[in-house]
């Protein structure tokens, strides 16, 4: 084979679907169905997903304290079966088959958690006495029609860290991710007061250990700690793992000058910006459900804010309200918002991609929304890569071709390394121009199209780095 140049640089963003569980938003569609049934739906969103060059898999395992995976330490979730505590019929684990399907797909796969919610109001079936409202009831509080964890308790901190933790060990994800759930939303009770957050015993317990702090302060310290040792023990578990933070997209009212709107750090506790500078994350997805032009809530103005906060460099993404468009309100957006979001995205230096909520607005092609992505996601793209975790690049595989009688060219490779490998990236000249693929890591050869002239293997492994170009010698 002629060596010709190199290829130019795959694209490096991230193009990431949120896939929510909670009151089957996005999948299942509904509790009950046969496990066939549920894996055929499943498969549905990650083909779609792929054909789209989407990227990233956000699957919420965990939308309150019952799982959607075998898990040692809490029940099953009612979204799969309808009754909390009962495995998918025909048995098979949902997160084992999520994570095998996508990484088939060229995708990664990111665990969705909810720390502190205990139960959702969508929840109707009978409390398995395996849930931590029957095993600890002591550390679990009803705030309006939910039941919460009490974050200031020692003990939900431990109990949610090993649910995460579990499925570190257990499981070979990609990521870990947590959404804008810290302290609850506040609730309102019949007369329309607002009604606090009843943590009086944990409050009551530090002050009489000495605390100085406000109670504000104190509840902020409490998801600071979480969220400091997330982060930690997901790297000591497994450091290829990235943690993901995706708050509200508004850190504060003034921050920018012009923003206005819900207060997350007083609300919440959530003091977002904190985290992001600290370095206690890999990625940081404010969601940034707000149009262009919204006078107040800019997209491209807070996205743009939140770059400058990225003191430790970390992946800045976009998230996007893609559900939104076309949603059948009077305030539904346009496609072409979403198109024009992702646009500015790319445009803005420091931003490292979009991730969309839901998957069914690319399920029901809301507002031909597929084929917008199909144009802005021409070309396969890596996730980037993440420097402050991982050391050199791989080494350049092994690759041969051989000339099929066809005239096709049929490539394989190996590489002998410890590096674990997530994708292989091939391209190759067809007709004058350079051609991508992303394939999946148990990827040992690929069969190019007859008259594909030039062709170069990398590696590309768990933390995003790639190696060398590798062109082959044609045998045959």
């Amino acid at each position: 084979m002629r060596r010709a140049q190199t290829p130019p640089p795959i694209e490096r963003e991230y193009r990431g679907i949120w896939v929510a569980t909670v009151a089957n938003i996005d999948w299942p569609s509904r509790p009950g169905l046969p496990a066939d049934v549920q894996k055929a739906e499943l498969l549905a969103i990650l083909d779609r997903a792929a054909e789209l060059k989407f990227n990233v898999i956000v699957l919420q395992v965990r939308p309150a304290c019952a799982v959607l995976y075998d898990s040692k330490i809490e029940p099953w979730s009612e979204v799969l079966s309808g009754a909390m505590g009962k495995p998918p019929e025909p048995y098979y684990d949902p997160l084992a088959f999520a994570v095998a399907e996508s990484h088939k797909r060229g995708m990664e796969l990111h665990a969705w958690f909810n720390p502190y919610r205990a139960r959702h109001p969508s929840e109707k079936s009978e409390i398995h006495p395996k849930h931590i409202s029957k095993q600890r009831p002591e550390l679990v509080k009803q705030y309006g029609r939910y039941l919460w964890l009490d974050p200031g308790e020692p003990d939900v901190v431990k109990h949610s860290l090993s649910v995460m933790l579990e499925v570190v060990k257990n499981y070979d994800v990609d990521g870990v991710h947590i959404d804008d759930y810290f302290y609850p939303y506040k609730e309102r009770d019949e007369k329309g007061n607002l009604i606090d957050f009843p943590d009086e015993p944990s409050w009551q317990r530090y002050v009489r250990s000495g605390g100085k702090l406000s109670r504000a302060d104190w509840r902020r310290r409490n998801v600071d700690q979480f969220v400091e040792r997330v982060y930690h023990e997901i790297k000591r578990t497994k450091r290829w793992v990235k943690f993901g933070i995706s708050p509200f997209g508004l850190w504060r009212p003034g921050y920018p000058p012009q923003a206005r709107g819900f207060d997350a750090y007083q609300e919440l506790y959530a003091d977002s910006r904190k985290w992001l500078m600290e370095g206690w994350c890999d990625y940081f997805v404010p969601q940034l459900y707000f149009q262009i032009d919204h006078p107040n809530l800019s997209f491209p103005v807070l996205l743009r804010w939140w770059v400058e906060q990225n003191t430790q460099g970390r992946h800045i993404v976009a998230g996007n309200f893609t559900s939104k468009v076309a949603d059948g309100s009077n305030t539904a957006w346009e496609a072409r918002e979403i198109a024009e979001q992702i646009r500015l995205t790319r445009a803005q230096r420091g931003a490292a991609g979009n991730i969309h909520f839901s998957a069914r607005a690319f399920m029901q092609d809301r507002g031909g929304i597929c084929r917008l992505i199909r144009e802005l996601h021409a070309q396969p793209a890596l996730v980037p890569a993440s420097p402050w975790l991982s050391g050199p690049k791989p080494p350049a595989p092994d690759v041969r071709a051989t000339r099929l009688n066809d005239g096709s060219l049929e490539l394989s490779w190996q590489v002998r390394t410890r590096y674990p490998d997530a994708q292989w990236v091939v391209a190759y000249r067809l007709n004058g121009e350079w051609k991508m693929l992303c394939l999946p890591p148990q990827s040992t050869g690929y069969t190019l199209p007859a008259g594909a002239n030039t062709a170069f293997v990398s590696m590309v492994d768990r933390y995003g780095n790639q190696s060398d170009w590798a062109a082959p010698e044609v045998m045959g």
